[in-house]
Order: structure tokens, then sequence, then C-alpha cells
């Protein structure tokens, strides 16, 4: 089986990496980061809608979640799992719901996820990803509370 990690830089996504590194048994570990592309936050954001779409802006998006997703590869490789594939996944409807449904795809043992992640004041207007993988996940779900001072 496989342990899937939500990652998305932020310092609560880190301390998931760190936890789950530290406490769980060793299996294959896929890290996955979200994004958003621009027409997924339009249809979402109506108005913010500003103009055309930039190609360029998408791509850098995505590159971006590579990055994040690679980085949090390394970070879990470096707190001690072995094993670790990344994936950075284009959100078509919503984060929460990408996750559930790429650890469905993988048939994850677990789910591990930060409390908090980079949404911010998104998250307190429309409820926070991790609450949504909570109760929208059918296996397990460990969310990991933000690491202390």
């Amino acid at each position: 089986m496989t342990i899937l990690v939500a990652y998305d830089g932020s310092a609560d996504s880190r301390a998931a990496i760190e936890f789950a590194a530290k406490h769980l048994a060793a299996e294959p570990t896929l890290i996955v980061t979200v994004w958003e592309p621009l027409l997924v936050q339009l249809k979402k954001y109506p108005l913010a809608a500003t103009g055309a779409i930039d190609p360029d802006t998408e791509q850098e998006a995505q590159t971006q979640a590579e990055q994040h997703a690679k980085e949090g590869a390394e970070l879990a490789i470096a707190a001690g799992l072995s094993d670790v594939t990344y994936r950075a996944v284009a959100d078509n409807e919503s984060i929460w719901k990408t996750i559930v449904d790429v650890a469905d795809e993988v048939d994850a043992s677990l789910v591990v996820t930060g409390s908090r992640g980079l949404a911010g004041v998104r998250s307190v207007l429309l409820g926070s990803v991790s609450n949504h993988v909570l109760h929208h996940a059918h296996r397990p779900t460990l969310i990991v509370p933000p690491a202390k001072a």
C-alpha cells in the first residue's frame, strides 16, 4: 500500500511529512501537490477575472506545483521515508476532491495532511481542505496539527 501526503509548501504540510516519517511504518510514499489551473480559478471566483488567460502564467503555476511536490519528496527522504515519489496534479473541481481522487487511484492505505495549508482566507470561508479530505476520503486519514514553535 501507499501513504499519500498532501504537500503545499506550508509549515503545516512540512510538519505532516515529518510526522509521517517519524511515526509510520516504511511504505511507499506519494507526495501530492494540487494546483489550480487558471480556468478553474475563474470558474470558482468569476469576479477575479481581469482579462485574457496567459498560457505562460498557467505553465508557471504548473511548474511551481511540480517544484513544490519535488521539495516535499526531498523533505520526506531527508526525514527518513524511503521509496518516495511525487506528483503535481491539476485540480479540476476542488483541491480536497483531487487529493481524495488520487488517494483512490493509488489505493492509499493512509492520507496524511497538515491541518492548515496555503489556502489562507479562502479556507476560512470555504472550509479547510483537510476537513473535507477527512469527511470524504473512504480510507484512514491523518491530520497533523501545526508544529509547536
